[in-house]
C-alpha cells in the first residue's frame, strides 16, 4: 500500500454542512464495545507545525453512524492508551 495514498470521508455536520476529512485510522476498544474515528482536516498547530487531528466517538443511530464528543476523563484515557499502542506498534 502506497504511504501517500489518503482516505478521503465526507463527514455531515448536524446542521447539514458536509466537510471532507482525511481518514487517519480507527481505533476500537479492547472490549470491542467502542469505536473511535481518527481523522484530520489538514490543519497544523505550533511552531513544529504539528497536524493537528480529531477523534470522535461512532455511534450507530438508527442505521447512521454519528459522530460523538468524547467528554468523560476516564474515555480520554482509554483512547490514548489505544492511541499509544498503535503508535508503538
Amino acid at each position: 500500500m502506497n504511504m501517500d495514498t489518503k482516505k478521503i470521508i465526507t463527514i455531515s455536520n448536524s446542521d447539514g454542512t458536509k466537510n471532507d476529512v482525511e481518514l487517519v485510522t480507527y481505533l476500537i476498544s479492547e472490549d470491542n464495545a467502542n469505536v473511535y474515528l481518527v481523522y484530520s482536516k489538514n490543519e497544523v498547530s505550533g511552531v513544529e507545525e504539528d497536524e493537528v487531528i480529531y477523534i470522535s466517538k461512532v455511534k450507530s443511530d438508527s442505521g447512521t453512524l454519528k459522530l460523538e464528543e468524547i467528554s468523560d476523563d476516564n474515555e480520554w484515557s482509554l483512547v490514548q492508551t489505544l492511541l499509544k499502542k498503535i503508535a508503538n506498534a
